[in-house]
């Protein structure tokens, strides 16, 4: 299966660049103009990633698409769709996602760099201490929650995904066809 040739050579939303707040805004207004046209909603993703919040809420807004309004939407991951990438490309089907030839993705485990600093009565470090471990299984489960919308439809199962995710999983468009993980490479 491949995409129909206008939308795969015109997208109407273009990512390029790392995932942050700015990303999100320029998304959501890209998505604003891409509504009004009528037609399926076709990002264009290249990234090397970002912040995982921030690609959340584009994966949010490409879902809310599909069951709120009923647009069609399609994933072409171009060059790069690495990290926070990997959360948007998972918010679409297998069926409507694509990558050029060229395409690297990589799929890791959310990371978090946070000192902790304990420094006082006990009773108000085990407060911190939980405090940090509650951060830390919302992460967990939010990543296990991505992983498992990213393998839906493939042949790669949510264990062999967070194993390989330990270590930085490297895939190329080949790979990825041949996993299951897009319907084409373009």
């Amino acid at each position: 299966m491949t995409p129909e040739r206008p939308a795969v050579a015109h997208p109407n939303i273009r990512l390029v660049g790392a995932i942050t707040d700015d990303t999100v805004r320029d998304f959501l207004a890209q998505l604003d103009r891409a509504q009004e046209s009528g037609g399926p909603i076709v990002l264009e993703l290249t990234t090397q990633g970002g912040d995982a919040d921030a690609a959340r809420r584009i994966a949010l807004e490409i879902r809310l698409c599909r069951s709120w309004l009923g647009l069609q939407t399609r994933f072409i991951g171009k060059t790069a769709v690495m990290s926070a990438g990997i959360t948007i490309m998972a918010a679409f089907p297998v069926a409507d996602r694509f990558l050029t030839a060229d395409a690297l993705l990589l799929v890791h485990e959310r990371r978090i760099a946070r000192p902790v600093e304990l420094n006082g009565p006990i009773r108000a470090n085990i407060q911190i201490v939980r405090e940090v471990l509650a951060e830390l299984e919302t992460a967990q489960t939010l990543e296990r929650d991505g992983f498992a919308e990213l393998v839906q439809g493939s042949q790669l199962s949510l264990a062999e995904l967070q194993e390989r995710a330990r270590f930085n999983y490297y895939l190329g468009a080949s790979e990825a066809l041949s996993r299951g993980l897009i319907a084409a490479i373009v």
